[in-house]
């Protein structure tokens, strides 16, 4: 259950309904669309946003060795080709209604994506080839990580 801990990317929050089309169309092209949109390559395909959005199939949603610290732990964006890799289509969105995963990833937005937006969503990431090796694992607090990490601290609140 570790690598399916994060499903989306941080910026799945920003989702638009728009990007569920009106005749339910299942395909690679709108999982590539919806992925981008929703934000996955955001957190889960490593040099994406350094890029300015070009995605290098090689490492699309291969996960991401740099993670996220706050009061949880470390985190780490999951390998979503080995979130798929053996699942079902039927399986795959029953988790994606279903999973549940730490801070920063916003996995109920995941949850109120259209059944045919991750259908699509699926059939892309199967596209993608080989599903390479899992993102580190998370750490609980107070563990070091050795690799780069982001800092995700909680607001400091003014005084007075």
């Amino acid at each position: 259950m570790t690598l399916r801990l994060c499903l989306a990317a941080f910026g799945a929050a920003f989702l638009p309904l728009a990007a569920t089309a009106e005749d339910g169309t299942i395909s690679v092209e709108r999982g590539l669309q919806i992925s981008i949109i929703g934000g996955c390559h955001d957190c889960h395909t490593p040099g994406y946003s350094e890029t300015e959005g070009k995605i290098d199939p090689v490492n699309a949603l291969i996960g991401n060795p740099v993670g996220f610290q706050g009061p949880w732990g470390t985190t780490y964006a999951a390998n979503l080709r080995l979130t798929i890799n053996g699942e079902s289509e039927d399986d795959f969105v029953k988790f994606a209604k279903t999973f549940k995963a730490k801070p920063p990833m916003p996995y109920f937005n995941v949850h109120a994506m259209d059944e045919s937006d991750l259908r699509s969503l699926y059939l892309y990431i199967g596209s993608l080839g080989e599903p390479g090796n899992p993102a580190p694992e998370a750490l609980p607090p107070g563990v070091a990580p050795t690799t780069p990490y982001v800092v995700m601290a909680p607001p400091t609140m003014p005084k007075g």
